[in-house]
């Protein structure tokens, strides 16, 4: 069955035991990690997580139903995390959704498995097991995001408060999650106790708002600062954010940057579209953006398109052994912007 995200989430907050098997999947893996996260919640901080890949399973179909059965050695709570969930999977699920029971419900991230996998149609055929496949979040969605998980840590987000989330976090849903927690600390904020979270404070907050976000490095890169693109990747590197998020983070930049600059290919002057951009960049960003469109050409821009999307392929393939490879292609994009001078 493929349920809608409320209900999902609804089913993970509970852990719900009706529930053997969810599949997380689709582009935005951020997201799907999050939503795992939440069953791990649910579970509580003594549960016990056991990981698995879908390679161990191919090995051993029978291992999957196994530990979802078996008891912990000090008879606290088990869950299971499988990442990744690929179709080499699919005899240990279907082994799992047909046991007698299951007591310990499995979270598999799936990243971008296509509509037609053998893993997906299982899953969404089964009464025991739900599917959810996850989009970056971009433009509306992104703030929509931004005040539904606002809320669900007693949060009210206006609008423009949201987008400015949104716009600092480049729409990367764990980003926003961190930085959103880190707001109601500080107002004290709980489902309990709402408060409303204001420009102020995000502005008494913005140094560390922007450390923890991708807009410097966007910007460090598309700039042509390939010295101060080394440094973000290293500091970002250093609190856990690389490969995947990097390379999404700049492919939305690049791909902000081809929007405007096709409008100013249809004649409109660089002035004006910026104007009519509107609410779309974050104020603070404008400058920086208006300068990146004088420095990058449509081809330009398309070829940047092309090998983030390139290098992110060859991360999701197996034996991507490290972090050299993005790099190398983050730094080389900004070398080229470098000689756009």
């Amino acid at each position: 069955m493929k349920p809608d995200e409320a209900r999902l989430r609804r089913a993970l907050d509970a852990a719900d035991p009706t529930i053997r098997f969810y599949l997380l999947y689709g582009p935005d893996e951020a997201g799907s990690r999050a939503l795992a996260e939440r069953l791990g919640a649910a579970m509580g901080a003594e549960a016990e997580r056991i990981d698995l890949t879908s390679s161990q399973l191919k090995a051993d179909p029978a291992r999957l139903a196994d530990e979802a059965a078996s008891i912990s050695l000090f008879g606290g709570k088990r869950w299971i995390r499988l990442e990744p969930a690929t179709d080499d999977s699919i005899e240990a699920v279907q082994a799992l959704l047909e046991a007698p029971a299951a007591g310990n419900p499995v979270a598999a991230i799936g990243g971008a498995l296509r509509k037609d996998s053998k893993l997906v149609k299982l899953v969404q055929a089964s009464n025991a097991a739900l599917a959810h496949q996850s989009w970056v979040p971009e433009g509306r969605n992104a703030a929509a995001l931004a005040v539904e998980v606002g809320r669900e840590l007693g949060l009210q987000l206006r609008n423009d408060v949201a987008n400015r989330v949104a716009s600092a976090c480049n729409g990367d849903r764990a980003l926003i999650s961190r930085e959103l927690e880190k707001m109601a600390l500080y107002l004290d904020a709980a489902p309990d106790r709402p408060r409303p979270l204001e420009n102020d404070a995000l502005d008494a907050l913005g140094a560390a708002m922007e450390e923890g976000d991708l807009s410097r490095l966007s910007n460090a890169v598309f700039s042509g600062q390939p010295g101060e693109a080394d440094a973000e990747l290293a500091r970002l590197a250093n609190e856990g954010i690389e490969d995947i998020p990097v390379l999404r983070a700049l492919a939305r930049r690049a791909l902000q940057l081809a929007q405007l600059r096709a409008q100013m290919a249809e004649g409109e002057s660089i002035d004006r579209v910026m104007e009519t951009a509107g609410k779309a960049i974050f104020w603070k960003e404008k400058p920086a953006i208006q300068a990146q469109l004088q420095r990058w050409t449509p081809d330009g821009l398309a070829t940047a398109i092309t090998r983030l999307a390139e290098a992110e392929r060859q991360v999701k393939a197996p034996g991507y052994v490290g972090a050299a490879l993005v790099e190398e292609e983050v730094l080389a994009i900004s070398r080229y912007a470098a000689r756009r001078r």
